[in-house]
């Protein structure tokens, strides 16, 4: 089996021109399977408020909710990055909870890195964490948090004026230290422009190719959602006879730089 994958790792993969290949995971199950066919970084992502409690949006999620799956899924994982979400309202108020959520995370947890949405007004708190020894990861685009407020699941950066916003918030996440960034839902050539731009790694979901790894939810990927998945996703348990071929396959065409193709883009 490959050595443990770090932070640094991540960092070295894309100097290296390697795309790095997520998957979320709810649970010791999945995790030790993802895990075992070679992923790089395994997300426990407050998508769980959807796909694993039926919420239709991620807002209800708690902190302990996230703890206890990260719990669930660290049990599972001997190799890939392991990053947790902080859910809403458990870093918003300010930098302390945010420290306190956390630490929470990462003590209960056992997570390795913790991920926040938002650009500018999060630049503060990413540096007050990562200066305190707590990895971040940033996200920025669609952000399922503030989907009330974006007006529903909607492509960002899409005008001028939005993908510049997106491109200085990537910029000074960077700068205050955040080891990763999400973008989500945004057109492919500016995902393609902020990964030129930043020495850290950037991890697309509906980005397009050119991001440094890409991440699915497990449960789109498998064809296995109730609900409609979305444009960006692609069900790999077509064609194939087991759940871990599948997930083999989904690493393999993120290497590959088979996935996404352009219909999976914006």
């Amino acid at each position: 089996m490959s050595k443990t994958v770090t932070v640094a790792t991540l960092k070295e993969m894309k100097k290296q021109g390697e795309k790095i290949a997520c998957l979320t995971a709810y649970d010791y199950s999945f995790a030790s399977l993802i895990d075992d066919a070679g992923m790089d970084l395994i997300m426990v992502g407050d998508s769980l408020g959807m796909v694993m409690q039926g919420y239709d949006s991620t807002i209800p999620v708690t902190l302990e909710d996230m703890a206890y799956h990260s719990r669930c899924v660290a049990n599972g994982v001997m190799r890939a990055l392991l990053v947790v979400d902080l859910p809403f309202m458990s870093y918003q108020i300010d930098r302390e909870q945010a420290l306190e959520s956390a630490g929470m995370l990462m003590k209960e947890g056992d997570a390795q890195m913790v991920k926040l949405e938002g650009g500018a007004p999060m630049v503060e708190t990413v540096h007050f964490l990562v200066e305190r020894g707590v990895p971040v990861c940033a996200h920025l685009g669609l952000t399922p948090q503030s989907v009330h407020q974006l007006g529903g699941y909607r492509v960002q950066g899409k005008e001028a004026d939005s993908a510049q916003r997106i491109l200085d918030d990537a910029r000074s996440l960077e700068q205050a230290g955040a080891g990763a960034l999400v973008l989500e839902a945004v057109p492919a050539s500016l995902a393609k422009e902020i990964t030129n731009a930043l020495t850290i790694p950037t991890i697309g979901i509906g980005a397009g190719v050119d991001c440094d790894g890409q991440i699915l939810v497990l449960q789109d990927m498998l064809g296995i959602y109730p609900r409609p998945s979305p444009k960006f996703s692609k069900n790999f348990m077509q064609g194939c006879d087991s759940i871990g071929q599948a997930i083999k396959n989904y690493i393999g065409a993120v290497k590959q730089k088979t996935f996404p193709a352009a219909e999976h883009s914006f």
